[in-house]
């Protein structure tokens, strides 16, 4: 019998594209397995066994794992990791809201050596963060490449330790597969659910009607229910037009920054269910340096722009979705009560359409400043994809800063982690000094059990891991 879960969503595209939906993300990394696999800070094997990397971050070696088979029997080997790191790479996968071909940036132009169970890949420039992609990085079987792309989405095949057997536009079946390279999972069949309402998935729990439920207000009344709480990774923050506008100066983003009670904003728009963000990743991040804070500091705000021109105070012209987040709005009012303690005025321009949204973000058409979220776990693919003026990559808004790029630079060649590791907390510290964004706050997250479940931890990507859930007696069933 299947243990019931509910999530607010029930996607399952393709493997390929990019996503940082935890929903999604966590019936993928069921399905299908990566070469390596992110365990805290640290990355371990997966389907490779060890690696290594050498020409200041541009070749690996990966020796893999024996005895893979993928859940149609077919055979996996060097050649099908190969298909599959060649199709992310296509210009029609990796896309995410908004920005396409997500992949492609890291993969194009790398030159394969395939034999057997060994794998070399020689990327087309430096990246010693190179697992950062690889670890979603799905690797599929190639005989399901044609299905797959011609959009059949029950054509998944992969060598994880669950096999999709069902699906509806509601719900998701996965059993166990007959893989033996990795231990049989703990619960055998799990039955996924959409239920968009977080109080009903709540209620769902506590009636026995499921066994968990994911993505819950921390602060939820409990009914019984054993909330387990963490922190998401995701930044929330405001995107800054530092290409043109008052934001070019970067003493007025300095002033934002400083005017802002982070505190405050937690409380006014979460009702504290958050934590301050003092950078442009999550304290979780490589490469984040926790004692770094930035102070509330009024005074220092209006002095910075009374510098930069603005004694009476400026106007800034904000543009705000009404989802992703879902609090911009109350978010947006908060901030505006906070700003005009230093003269700083917002004008409100409300967009509905979500995707139409990412889109004029990526077009760089945003006014003053604009409220986004920052979900890479990887603290190079944010610096890479939305900072550095070089790239211009899809998220980046005309901020530059010659330092931080030299630093991003010294990063993607070092291959050793404490090294690389400093170099990022370097470029922290600096985007503190001159932000490119107005950082605001990760929030807090949980997931609901009927009882206490022993054996469970959130993984620090906030993506719950299906594969490894502590077995779940006494479950609700479906």
């Amino acid at each position: 019998m299947s243990v019931t879960i509910l999530q607010a969503r029930t996607p399952l595209g393709d493997p390929h594209d990019c996503t940082d939906a935890a929903d999604e993300l966590s019936v993928l990394g069921a399905i299908y397995d990566t070469l390596v696999r992110r365990e805290g800070a640290k990355f371990v094997p997966g389907l490779a066994e060890c690696w290594q990397v050498s020409g200041g971050g541009r070749i690996w070696r990966f020796f893999l794992r024996s005895g893979v088979t993928f859940h149609d029997g077919t055979e996996f080997d060097a050649a099908a990791v190969q298909a599959s790191l060649e199709r992310m790479a296509r210009e029609d996968k990796g896309y995410t809201l908004g920005s396409p071909a997500v992949w492609r940036q890291y993969l194009e132009g790398a030159v394969y050596a395939a034999s057997g169970l060994a794998l070399t890949v020689t990327l087309a420039e430096p990246m010693a963060d190179f697992c950062d992609v690889l670890v979603q990085a799905f690797i599929v079987a190639p005989s399901a490449f044609e299905a797959l792309d011609a959009g059949d989405r029950s054509a998944h095949c992969g060598s994880g330790p669950f096999r999709l057997a069902g699906r509806s536009e509601d719900t998701l079946v996965l059993e166990a597969s007959d893989v033996r390279h990795w231990p049989k999972p703990k619960n055998t069949s799990l039955r996924i659910a959409r239920e968009p309402d977080a109080d009903k998935r709540l209620a769902a729990v506590a009636a026995g009607e499921a066994l968990m439920a994911a993505a819950i207000p921390p602060h939820a009344e409990r009914h019984g229910v054993a909330l387990h709480t963490y922190r998401a990774p995701v930044a929330i923050i405001y995107l800054l037009n530092a290409e043109k506008g008052p934001l070019r100066d970067p003493r007025v983003r300095k002033a934002l920054s400083l005017a802002v009670d982070r505190d405050a904003v937690v409380q006014g728009v979460l009702a504290g269910a958050g934590e301050p963000l003092h950078g442009f990743v999550s304290p979780a991040h490589f490469g984040t340096d926790a004692a770094q804070r930035v102070p509330h500091d009024p005074d220092t705000a209006r002095q910075l722009l009374c510098d930069a021109g603005y004694k009476d105070g400026l106007e800034l012209a904000v543009d705000c979705p009404t989802r992703l987040p879902d609090e911009a709005q109350i978010l947006t009012d908060v901030l505006a009560e906070q700003l005009a303690n230093v003269g700083i005025r917002l004008s409100v321009h409300i967009h509905e359409d979500r995707e139409a949204y990412a889109h004029m973000v990526r077009r760089k058409e945003i006014r003053d400043l604009c409220v986004f979220d920052s979900s890479p776990m990887s603290t190079f693919r944010v610096l890479y994809e939305k900072i550095d003026s070089r790239i211009a990559g899809a998220w980046w808004q005309g901020y530059r800063n010659t330092a931080v790029e030299a630093l991003i630079d010294r990063g993607r060649e070092t291959d050793n982690s404490a090294e690389r590791e400093t170099i990022y907390r370097e470029a922290f510290r600096l985007l503190q000094q001159d932000p490119a964004w107005l950082t605001l706050y990760n929030p807090l997250r949980a997931v609901a059990f009927s009882r206490d479940i022993k054996g469970f931890s959130m993984p620090v990507d906030g993506v719950p891991d299906l594969r490894a859930l502590p077995r779940l007696t006494g479950a609700a069933h479906g």
